[in-house]
C-alpha cells in the first residue's frame, strides 16, 4: 500500500488530494491547522496531524509525528495568496511576513524533515504556480505571490540537488483552479486539477529531477 503525506490538507487542493488518493487505496498522513478541518481528514480515514508551517514551534515538530513512516509521495501545498494587487504597490510589512512565511519559509522548515521519511525511489512535489515563473510571465497581479512561487522554485530546485538520487522532486502548476484562492471564474476545478497532477506524479522519472511542470505535464519553463 503506498504511502503519501500531504502537507496543508484543510481545504480545496490539499482536500482533494486526501480524497482521491484515499479513494485509491493509499494509506495518507494529512496536517491542517483546525480541529474541524482535522476531522475532515479523519473522516476520510487519513491520519490527520496538526501542523502550522508559519509557525516555528508547530513546524519544527513533524519530524517525530511522522518517524517511522517511509513515504511514496510527498505533496506540499501549504500556501497563501496574499494582497491582491494590480501592479507597482509595496506590500504591508505583515503581508509581505505571511505569504514568505507559509508559501517559502514553510516549506524549508518541512524538507528537512522529511529526508529520512522517504522511501527509495520516493516523489516530492511543491504546489508552486506558474505565476512564479519569470520566462513566461506577461503580467504582475499578484507580485508578491509571484514573488514567493518564483522563491518556492528555486527551493525545490536545490531540493533536487539534495534529494538526486533518493527521490525525484518537482515544482507542480496546479491550473487556475476554482477554488477559495482561485475564485469561482477559474478553468478547472479541484478534482481536474489533482487528477492531473496525480498522473504527472505517477509517470516521474529520474530524468524529471528539478523539473516544473504543468498539471497535465507539459514542462514549464521557470
Amino acid at each position: 500500500m503506498a504511502q503519501i503525506l500531504i502537507v496543508g490538507a484543510s481545504r480545496g487542493i490539499g482536500l482533494e488530494f486526501v480524497r482521491q488518493y484515499r479513494a485509491a487505496g493509499a494509506q495518507v498522513v494529512a496536517t491542517a491547522r483546525s480541529d474541524a478541518a482535522l476531522v475532515a481528514l479523519s473522516d476520510l480515514g487519513a491520519t490527520a496531524l496538526r501542523l502550522d508551517v508559519a509557525d516555528t514551534a508547530s513546524a519544527s515538530g513533524l519530524a517525530w509525528q511522522i518517524d517511522g513512516h517511509q513515504f511514496d509521495e510527498v505533496v506540499i501545498v501549504a500556501g497563501v495568496y496574499g494582497p491582491r494587487t494590480g501592479g507597482l504597490q509595496t506590500p504591508t510589512e505583515a503581508d509581505f511576513d505571511e505569504v514568505m512565511h507559509t508559501n517559502v519559509l514553510g516549506p524549508m522548515r518541512v524538507m528537512p524533515q522529511l529526508v529520512d521519511a522517504l522511501a527509495p525511489g520516493a516523489r516530492l512535489a511543491v504546489i508552486s504556480s506558474r505565476m512564479g515563473s519569470i520566462s513566461l510571465r506577461t503580467a504582475t497581479g499578484g507580485w508578491l505571490y509571484r514573488a514567493s512561487k518564483a522563491a518556492l522554485n528555486s527551493v525545490l530546485k536545490d531540493a533536487s540537488l539534495v534529494l538526486d538520487g533518493k527521490a525525484v522532486c518537482v515544482s507542480l502548476h496546479p491550473g487556475w483552479v476554482r477554488t477559495e484562492m482561485g475564485g469561482d471564474g477559474a478553468d478547472i476545478d479541484a478534482r481536474t486539477s489533482v487528477a492531473g497532477m496525480r498522473g504527472v506524479l505517477s509517470r516521474l522519472t529520474a530524468a524529471d529531477n528539478g523539473g516544473f511542470f504543468n498539471y497535465d505535464g507539459q514542462p514549464l519553463g521557470w
